[in-house]
Order: C-alpha cells, then sequence, then structure tokens
C-alpha cells in the first residue's frame, strides 16, 4: 500500500507504541490455551483516528484492553508517549507502570469509553461527566469554585451535544435507556478531550439519529488534536471517521493502511462487518 499512515510522516509525534504484544487464555474446562494476539506491533501517532477491525475473536478487544491494562499481556510492551506541562516528551510504559500512576493517567492523559456505562450508585449524567472534566485537570489554574463551574458548564455542553435534556442530568444513570447511557459514557469520555481516546463500539446501542450525533462528536476530535484507538463493526463508519485502519485476523495484524485502501481490498477477514 502506498502512503502508509504507520509512516513517521514529517512532524508526525507519535503518541502510542505496541511492541511485540502477545496474549493467551487459559480455558481451564478444556484444558486448553487460546492464543488471542501473536507479537503485535504497530505505532499510532498524533491526530491519528485507527479503526480496529476485524471478525469476531480476531484479537481486536483483547488488544484495546491491553492498552487500557484491563489485560496484562504475556509478553511485549504497550507505551504512551506523554507531553508534560513544559512541552518536553515523556515515555510511559503502561505495561510496568503502578497502578496509581496508571489510575491517575487514564483520569487525565488517557480516556476508555467502553460500551457499557460504570457509574457509581446514585449517580446523575451531570455529575458524572462534570467530574470526568475535573479529572482531566479542566483549567487547573482556577480557583477550586471556579473551577468546578467551568467543569460543569463543559459537561452541561457535552451532553446537550449528545442529546441528553436537561430533564435527565439529575436522574440516576442505572435507570437510564442503554442508549442514554452508551452517550452520557461518550460526553464523559470527550468531555476536555484526553491526548488519547480508546472507543470499544462508542455508537452500537444508538439509533439513527442519536447515532448521527455521537459520530458528529467523534469527528470533531480531531479539532482537537485527539488520537482515537476505537473498535467498530461498520464498515461505513469507519470510512467516516477514521483515517487509518488495522485489520485483524487470528490475533496478527493482517493489513493496515487507510480505509480506503483496507476496505477495498476484500480481506475474508471484512466478512462479518455491516457495509
Amino acid at each position: 500500500m502506498t502512503n502508509n499512515p504507520d509512516s513517521p510522516a514529517a512532524g508526525r509525534t507519535p503518541v502510542l507504541s505496541v511492541e511485540h504484544l502477545t496474549k493467551s487464555f487459559t480455558l481451564h474446562a478444556i484444558n486448553r490455551s487460546v492464543e488471542s494476539l501473536r507479537s503485535v506491533s504497530f505505532t499510532l501517532y498524533e491526530g491519528q483516528h485507527l479503526a480496529l477491525a476485524g471478525a469476531s475473536g480476531a484479537g481486536k478487544s483483547s488488544l484495546l484492553r491491553c492498552v487500557t491494562r484491563n489485560y496484562l499481556p504475556d509478553s511485549g510492551r504497550v507505551v504512551f508517549h506523554d507531553r508534560t506541562e513544559d512541552g518536553s516528551e515523556t515515555d510511559v510504559d503502561l505495561t510496568a507502570l503502578d497502578d496509581r500512576s496508571l489510575a491517575r493517567l487514564r483520569g487525565r492523559r488517557i480516556g476508555y469509553v467502553s460500551q457499557f456505562l460504570k457509574a457509581p450508585p446514585r449517580q446523575g449524567p451531570l455529575r458524572l461527566v462534570t467530574n470526568a472534566a475535573l479529572r482531566r485537570g479542566l483549567d487547573l489554574e482556577l480557583a477550586p469554585a471556579e473551577r468546578h463551574e467551568k467543569a460543569r458548564e463543559a459537561a452541561k455542553q457535552s451532553l446537550l451535544r449528545l442529546g441528553i435534556e436537561e430533564r435527565l442530568w439529575d436522574v440516576d444513570c442505572s435507570v437510564l435507556s442503554g442508549g442514554e447511557r452508551q452517550r452520557v459514557n461518550l460526553a464523559a469520555g470527550t468531555v476536555s478531550p484526553p491526548r488519547l481516546l480508546l472507543l470499544d463500539e462508542p455508537v452500537s446501542a444508538l439509533d439513527p439519529h442519536n447515532r448521527a450525533l455521537a459520530l458528529e462528536v467523534i469527528e470533531d476530535l480531531h479539532r482537537h488534536d485527539v488520537t482515537v484507538l476505537a473498535i467498530y463493526h461498520d464498515m461505513a463508519i469507519i470510512r467516516r471517521v477514521a483515517n487509518r485502519v488495522l485489520l485483524m485476523q487470528d490475533g496478527v495484524i493482517a493489513a493496515d493502511g487507510s480505509p480506503g485502501d483496507v476496505l477495498r481490498a476484500g480481506h475474508a477477514a471484512l466478512e462479518e462487518l455491516v457495509a
């Protein structure tokens, strides 16, 4: 393929490096080991929106969960290339980072939008998204009360963009519909956007109208130089929002390139995706 988006083009800064990542699972019931990832390596650059595509069981979710460190790999590294407040670069090995430092990094510099919202009990959307904005370090130079008000206003705008009406802002998240919870989750992930955002099928539960709202928010991330690693099962969505596709098959990378190149190639691994 030409114009491989994985090549460090002029001025392009790496944000995430995955190096020889291997992950296996032991199925105790049948005394068998299954290799989910087999020496997967790639580099994700600043501003890229990389879609992970492939059939069920190809290794997409295992890869994303190794990046979030919900899974620890058997071998290999996941390195986050961060930028400090003074503009200098620093490399963080996520596979070796202590839990406290990882939690702090997740809150401020790395966002994760899972398929399902996990909200504390009796917490409404407005409070949930406001807290997400505060964890991101929004307007740290302000006094605490003013900073909280700024975060609250940012949360309101994020919820409104995703069609979450004001009457729902203080409703316990646990009683919202599946689609409402997914949009609240996306609002929390995109408010004061982080350096790296991980998305796991972020629009899977949405009807056409609300899916369109969500995709507008996701498309807009490039204006904030947010780097995105996402799982999608819809080729139309990949063509719309992604500028690079990593096609997974049997735990390895089967193709890596622009959506046009990869999706036109007719790989068997694309057969399960919605056209």
